[in-house]
């Protein structure tokens, strides 16, 4: 009997499909006849094809596992075939490779947006029949395209009923839940300590809090303070399950979709200014050289002194003046010694910049623009990335002390794949740049070194992000193999249990692990199922909030149609340029059929595009004017032409 492997399928380009198979370095290709009812995201079954030399290994679906999806969001259209016209449905995810049909569609619902089921599907080589299950509103209309985008990716802002109830009933009896916690001979109370939070001036959820004080001996004790959502929600309760099944709360450009009801995000286990508050602290006593002296992890009680934004803290250490501008020194000071640490360790610099939007009350965008990257968020970084590297630390030496294994979440980033960093070592040489590779094994500092070299030119960004596309992506794991990017052997994600499902299970797990509770071996089973659905659902924010964006830049370059800009070229391809727009990043193409100056041939291995008659190049790398000649919202396309 043929063999056959279960996994996940991903569809890329026009319909093929890849799955991974244990114990293989690549993937099986499945070509589009071969996928059978699948599509993109499904857990299936496939059986692998004989294998032809020199060509990948092929395999085709036997059967559908689980489908990935309860509905599709796309757009109504129509067509004509054999004189007869159609309305069918273009699905927003270009993953997915069908276009139901829709019998029952009307002239009416063209150009809408829509959620649709698959209610017929017997052919596996035609397409399927779908039912509107409900209109979201005109495509292209700001809250139709926000509500698209938080439905494909299997997000909803609005709780059930049950979730709700039980949310408002713990902020109902809020007073005794508190009178029972400090009661708790374990909690400490540490409200006496100057606490602060340090966030985006927009926030509403303050996951983490420092407090500091200079001790008798000269060392200073920090107290990285992490809102307690686990003794609000607890396992097992219909709170977890609602949020095991969000995973991540998700940051779309003119609303979150919270992974916990508002009363709880927003006000209970928010960690606001000037009121006691619950809290799961790390509190290191540190050396003036940032050095650990000792350490307590545990559940504390807080008041917070004040509400920083991040601007507001810079301010003061920049003016030398204001509020606790003598703590927020200190902290300044150790977080530079930690930073300046941790990259000495090989930790990669990767800071991007980021679009922000000034929306009008309509959702329209009024501006677009770089967000400034303070020294402050970079301080409040250093502590939470210490907060998380000693926690994960201490599970690894209580586990070798006890002789055994003991149960947590990590946070692992595996070393990059040899062959794409011998790609991007191909690519740096084409754009001028030395990076040298040992058959693709590379250290962090050599590529901090390139980082470091490529600070302040024009193609800083595009090197950046080619660099990180080369690099594993980081995960969710029982298993710990470190951190490569951060450079850290022991790593978790501790410190926003109100925004990440896996942070809230560390906390639980590390007060099983401080009571000597022993967790079953079977349970370790059971984390890391949830530590591989929690990945795959930080993929889809990730993937939701990055729409929104591309779909904001379009809109708001809509206006500018007949502009001039300065761009950078990220990408060469057979059919055109791809480029950047320098001010609001906006991604876009100049079609080489619109380069009417000369006839370009693409010369791939060398990222370029050359002129036949002039011998002009266009490269990789390089920056150009061009003019936008169209703003498409609905494909969320930008098309440039080159301007000479």
């Amino acid at each position: 009997m043929q063999k056959t492997y279960e996994g996940i399928l991903m569809v890329r380009g026009k319909g093929t499909g890849f799955v991974a198979i244990p114990d293989q370095e690549e993937d099986a290709v499945i070509e589009r006849e071969a996928l059978g009812f699948a599509l993109d995201g499904d857990i299936v079954e496939i059986e692998l094809l004989p294998k032809i030399p020199s060509k990948r290994q092929e395999a085709k679906v036997i059967r559908v596992i689980e489908r990935s999806f309860r509905e599709l969001i796309g757009v109504v259209k129509e067509r004509t075939i054999q004189g007869k016209q159609q309305y069918y449905f273009s699905p927003d995810n270009s993953r997915i490779h069908i276009r139901p049909l829709l019998p029952e569609a009307t002239a009416n619902d063209l150009g809408m947006k829509v959620a649709i089921e698959i209610s017929s599907w017997k052919d596996e080589h035609t397409d399927p029949i779908g039912s509107i299950i409900e209109t979201l509103g005109r495509a292209g209309d700001h809250e139709t395209e926000m509500q698209a985008i938080i439905r494909s990716g299997g997000f909803t802002k609005a709780f059930p009923e049950a979730v709700q109830a039980v949310a408002h009933t713990l902020y109902e009896n809020r007073e005794q839940i508190f009178a029972d916690a400090l009661n708790d001979p374990k909690r400490k109370d540490v409200r006496g300590v100057m606490t602060m939070t340090i966030d985006p001036a927009d926030a509403k959820d303050f996951d983490d809090a420092l407090s500091v004080q200079t001790l008798p001996s000269g060392n200073i004790e920090v107290g990285i303070h992490i809102a307690d959502v686990s003794h609000y929600v607890t396992e097992g309760s219909v709170l977890d399950e609602e949020a095991r099944e969000r995973g991540t709360s998700v940051y779309l450009v003119d609303r979150v979709i919270p992974m916990l009801p508002e009363v709880l995000s927003n006000d209970l286990c928010s960690l606001r200014p000037n009121e006691d508050r619950l809290a799961f602290s790390a509190i290191f006593e540190l050396s003036p050289q940032a050095e650990i002296v000792a350490q307590w992890f545990g559940q504390t009680v807080i008041n917070s002194d004040r509400r920083f934004s991040y601007e507001e803290a810079q301010e003061v250490l920049d003016k030398g003046t204001g509020d606790y501008h003598a703590e927020l020194t200190i902290l300044m000071t150790l977080g530079r010694i930690l930073r300046k640490a941790r990259y000495a360790n090989g930790a990669i610099a990767f800071e991007q910049p980021e679009v922000k939007f000034e929306l009008d009350e309509h959702g329209v965008p009024l501006r677009a623009y770089k967000k400034e990257r303070t020294e402050t968020m970079m301080m409040i970084e250093d502590f939470m990335l210490l907060a998380n590297a000693q926690v994960a630390t201490y599970i690894y030496d209580t586990a070798k002390h006890k002789g055994r294994d003991l149960a947590f979440i990590y946070r692992i980033h595996d070393a990059p794949n040899p062959d794409k960093i011998e790609e991007l070592s191909i690519f740096l040489h084409a754009l001028g740049y030395e990076f040298e590779t040992n058959h693709g094994i590379v250290d962090a500092k050599d590529i901090n070194k390139l980082l470091k070299e490529i600070e302040g030119t024009p193609e800083e960004n595009l090197i950046k992000t080619a660099t990180i596309r080369s690099m594993a992506k980081a995960v969710y794991s029982t298993k710990n193999i470190g951190h490569f990017g951060l450079a850290f052997k022991f790593y978790t994600h501790f410190t926003s249990p109100i925004r990440r499902y896996p942070d809230l299970l560390a906390h639980r797990l590390l007060r099983l692990h401080l009571d000597n509770v022993n967790i079953k071996s079977s349970d370790i089973a059971k984390y890391e199922a949830m530590s591989i659905k929690s990945s795959a659902r930080e993929l889809e924010a990730v993937k939701a909030e990055r729409d929104s964006i591309k779909f904001k830049q379009v809109e708001f370059m809509q206006r500018s149609v007949g502009k001039e800009f300065d761009s950078i070229i990220t990408g060469v391809t057979d059919w055109g340029l791809y480029v950047q727009e320098q001010e609001t990043l906006s991604e876009g193409m100049i079609k080489l059929s619109s380069m009417k100056s000369d006839f370009f041939t693409h010369e791939a291995s060398k990222y370029r595009i050359k002129g036949q008659r002039t011998g002009k190049v266009y490269q990789l790398g390089d920056t150009i004017k061009v003019k936008l000649i169209r703003a498409d919202k609905d494909e969320r396309q930008l098309d440039f032409e080159l301007v000479i």
